[in-house]
């Protein structure tokens, strides 16, 4: 078939990287060591390879000639290939001479990797290691960076992009597998440039009569272009003519006539990038039918690479062409069950990731559209999974009993079983109760076998459908299994079992537990013996240990609203220390123990009553202690001082949770506050720990501390305030930055007025860091709300910033009225922004309130008023958003008084925005309304 019409013909195409991820690019920072070798290539086999073609190396030397001599006088190939060798003094030399020639010669420098990459007489690790320079100098992962590199290639002379782009054309021919697939990432990182510039029009055309070429290896090597291209660059850009050649090429390469399994695997692969490509095809009933059919015929190749590819492309097609999918959800099923039951495992795994996606797919449709469907509903629910429940439940209980031995240990383990129990967990949620009566006779016929496996499986089948089915479904069923489970963790043998035990407790606490549900599975009846048996298993081996602090957990935070007194209380101090003695564990290392114990401390902390409030301070004590010991230890290796940081960490945040706990009420603050100065200069400690970055935990403690001081922390000030600083120009961890505008917000409230001597030097840093391309946009929002927080403290003394933040924040609102077109992210993004810049304009109104120089503001009211009137013709605020809106609008009136009265009459859409935010539903934005609405009555009657 060619697509777009409709004759005979086919297409052939790419692969992801990694089975599990669409966005499988690997971005290597270009360190040039040895490590980096080996990734970020495909390794296919050569094939039986012929003549490389045509030789560009004449054009190449003549252009390198017009360069001076002194940058190239070197020997690449030795350069590169010193890169790479273990000695490091050697090593050193020659990055630092490819960093010199990079400087002196930016064209010259990228025209000689080139050169080398397609230079078939030169060794194979000098040609991978130019590619993936060059690569590197195409693309990054921040985006500041990433804009650079696209601007300088931009820049480049027309002539020396045509040549590098010869050389990369011409590795495609190469014998080399290694650097044909290091020429085909290139290929796509230039084309990720320049086709959305218009630039380079002839390379789609020139790449699909390469399809046609009789050496497969340049058939495969093309396909994977193709594939790596529709990756890099959005549907938009190619246009409808091209994708169906692109189409047409990839499938013809799926073919199971075509005889090179190379080939064969290059165009599977480069099917499940162009899927995002093929919404039209996907459209048309024939061309959506023929790619299915070679998609599912791709499943049964001989080759399992090729089989694990074509499933790739199933998932993929599941949750993009969610919709498109009735017609073939049988043979669908046939396939992926066969395959579970099987095929080998990298193939299996996602066969049951396909259903896993129809669940997610589900689960979307059904939570936002609340089952509510009408005929002409944009995206209907076609209940797959319902329909399917009979046949694939008992599929995926099967797939339960294929443990392996060392699952528990590895953190990063992924195989059959638990795969399987991962979408029996998204079935559950998708179809509710009817999974249950399914489950349940596997799970009665296994838990008691002398076979840890079938105990194992039948625990984990429990603790999968926890999640989805009513309360009133589940908690029948949870009281009676509730003791067994208990004794299983006790006494059962087999660590996998209990491992998977502790897990489920943990599912049963935090789903079936806490204020919201109306019978409670813990009683005054089980609580000891639940607790005793947590506290038991916290001894554990590592796994069962965390999964126990994990259980321990959710069993605190379902008593997080229960007030004065809670069930947990006669246990508390026995909790605590058993959760400082597993911190302590020679092996807490392992299984995130000691990250888990400290979690769990934290919910312990906050879910306790006032009745332990003396026990939580005496815990002041004892944390202060560990973190002490941390800032004595010297000299040490880099891998200790990165346990050392995150030690650190864990126990600010475990301060910072006794913080906010004790600064909750008056005498419990009090008792607090005659540590402060001792917390403090442990803060400050950690800070100096550290040469060129903030602790982000002490930072977010330090906030935590300024609440609970108030005035009184200007005393610290002197001292922290350097630390704040480089917080605030931190624009690699960005959300170091971040956490620190936020704590110069928590000051800013803490010491009102007194603020005012660093405002300056913060006001400055802040105007900075909006101006910066290279910071994070994430970081902007709160900014513009931290200019609220200083206008609110320092009132009226705000003058002399007015010049600098108005026309930031004038800037910003426009931008982030147009939306028009945005996808999901962009519109959450702009919420964020908006909402932002409002407490900025708010915290301005309010600070400047009965002021003398309130006039101030008056010019840039207009603004104001328009821009709220640009959102709500938009008609694309969230809730938060509204009611801050039309809080500022009630500033605004608030402030001005006289001044704005006449302003909001004259309004758009102001008088239609305040009697929306009257009806709301949202009694947070009636509130707000109706106070908005006595301000402007105030500010017109007047």
């Amino acid at each position: 078939m060619r697509f777009g019409q409709f004759k005979s013909s086919s297409t052939s195409a790419l692969s992801p990287f990694l089975p599990l991820s669409k966005n499988t690019h690997t971005f290597i920072t270009l360190s040039l060591s040895r490590k980096i070798l080996g990734l970020g290539f495909s390794q296919a086999p050569l094939s039986d390879l012929s003549d490389p073609g045509e030789n560009y190396f004449g054009h190449f030397l003549s252009l390198l000639s017009s360069f001076p001599r002194e940058d190239i006088s070197m020997d690449v190939t030795e350069v590169l290939l010193s890169a790479q060798v273990v000695d490091s003094t050697i090593r050193k030399h020659a990055e630092e001479t490819l960093k010199q020639f990079q400087e002196q010669n930016f064209p010259g420098f990228l025209i000689s990797l080139s050169g080398e990459l397609a230079n078939e007489e030169k060794p194979v690790e000098s040609r991978k290691l130019a590619g993936l320079i060059l690569k590197n100098r195409l693309d990054a992962k921040e985006q500041h960076r990433k804009y650079e590199l696209v601007q300088r290639w931009l820049s480049l002379d027309v002539a020396v992009k045509s040549q590098i782009k010869a050389c990369l054309l011409q590795t495609l021919s190469s014998a080399s597998s290694d650097a044909r697939s290091t020429a085909s990432q290139v290929i796509a990182k230039v084309a990720g440039i320049e086709l959305p510039q218009k630039q380079w029009p002839e390379l789609i055309g020139s790449l699909l009569s390469n399809v046609h070429q009789v050496p497969p290896h340049v058939k495969q090597a093309t396909l994977e272009t193709l594939g790596y291209l529709c990756e890099e660059v959005v549907p938009e850009v190619v246009d409808q003519d091209q994708v169906n050649k692109i189409l047409t090429a990839v499938v013809q390469g799926m073919n199971a006539t075509e005889g090179n399994i190379e080939v064969r695997l290059a165009a599977t692969r480069a099917l499940y990038n162009a899927l995002g490509f093929a919404q039209a095809n996907f459209s048309n009933d024939m061309e959506r039918d023929y790619i299915m059919r070679v998609v599912c015929e791709a499943t049964l190749s001989p080759e399992v690479k090729i089989r694990q590819a074509a499933f790739e492309c199933l998932v993929s097609i599941g949750s993009t062409y969610y919709d498109k999918l009735a017609p073939y959800i049988q043979d669908i099923f046939n396939i992926t069950s066969k395959a579970v039951r099987e095929d080998e495992e990298p193939v299996a795994l996602q066969a049951i990731e396909f259903w896993s996606s129809i669940c997610d797919e589900e689960i979307d449709i059904l939570e936002e559209y609340g089952g509510d469907f009408t005929a002409d509903s944009d995206v209907p629910c076609y209940y797959f999974i319902k329909q399917a429940l009979p046949a694939l439940v008992p599929m995926l209980l099967e797939t339960l009993l294929k443990q392996e031995e060392d699952q528990d240990q590895d953190e990063g383990a992924w195989n059959l079983a638990m795969a399987g129990g991962t979408c029996l967990g998204l079935v559950a949620r998708t179809v509710g109760d009817d999974i249950v009566p399914l489950v349940m006779p596997f799970i009665e016929e296994n838990i008691t076998k002398s076979d840890w496996r079938q105990r194992e499986a039948a625990t984990y089948a429990f603790g999968s459908i926890l999640e989805g089915p009513s309360p009133d479904k589940l908690t029948p069923i949870v009281n009676v299994a509730l003791s067994f489970m208990l004794t299983a963790l006790t006494n059962d043998p087999s660590s996998h079992v209990k491992d998977t035990t502790a897990w489920t407790l943990g599912r049963i606490f935090e789903f079936l537990h806490g204020s919201t549900v109306e019978t409670p599975i813990i009683t005054p009846a089980n609580c000891q013996q639940i607790i005793t048996v947590l506290l038991q298993s916290m001894k554990d081996a590592p796994n069962v240990a965390e999964k126990a602090c994990g259980a321990l957990y959710f069993l605190a935070q379902g008593y997080e609203d229960v007030g004065s007194t809670s069930p947990l209380t006669p246990y508390f101090q026995q909790i605590v220390q058993s959760l400082i003695d597993v911190t302590r564990r020679e092996d807490a290392g392992e299984s995130r123990l000691r990250t888990a114990a400290y979690e769990t401390l934290n919910e312990v902390v906050r879910s306790s009553s006032d009745e332990t409030a003396r026990l939580v301070v005496e815990l002041v004590q004892v944390i202060m202690a560990e973190l002490h010991s941390t800032l004595e230890t010297q000299k040490l290796s880099s891998d200790e001082r990165e346990k050392q940081n995150e030690l650190q960490g864990l126990l600010c945040g475990c301060l910072q949770v006794i913080i906010q706990k004790l600064g909750a009420s008056e005498p419990t603050k009090y008792a607090f506050m005659q540590y402060a100065d001792q917390v403090m200069t442990l803060f400050l400690r950690v800070f100096a720990c550290r040469s060129a970055t903030v602790h982000e935990e002490a930072m977010l403690a330090i906030g935590a501390l300024a609440y609970v001081a108030g005035p009184s922390f200007a005393k610290y000030m002197p001292d922290f305030y350097k630390y704040l600083e480089m917080g605030l120009q931190n624009f690699e961890e960005y959300q170091v930055c971040a956490v620190t505008v936020g704590v110069v917000g928590d000051i800013c409230r803490a010491l009102e007025d007194k603020i005012l001597p660093y405002c300056d030097g913060i006001m400055t840093l802040l105007l900075k860091d909006l101006s910066s391309n290279q910071l994070h946009r994430s970081v902007k929002p709160p900014i513009f709300s931290c200019f609220g927080d200083i206008a609110l403290a320092i009132g009226e003394n705000f003058e002399k910033y007015l010049m600098y933040a108005m026309p930031m924040l004038q800037s910003a609102a426009e931008l982030s009225v147009h939306t028009s077109g945005a996808d999901d992210e962009m519109i959450e993004y702009t919420n964020l922004l908006r909402n932002g810049i409002l407490e900025a304009y708010s915290g301005i109104f309010q600070g400047f309130k009965n002021s003398p120089k309130t006039q101030l503001l008056i010019p840039y009211a207009p603004h104001i008023l328009q821009f709220l009137d640009s959102m709500y013709m938009e008609k694309d605020m969230d809730d938060v958003v509204m009611k801050t809106a039309i809080g500022v609008l009630g500033d605004l009136a608030d402030t001005l008084g006289s001044n704005a009265g006449a302003l909001i009459q004259q309004s758009l859409s102001s008088k239609d925005f305040l009697n929306e935010c009257l009806s709301s539903e949202d009694h947070l934005i009636k509130e707000s309304a109706e106070w908005a609405r006595l301000a402007i009555s105030r500010a017109i009657s007047v």
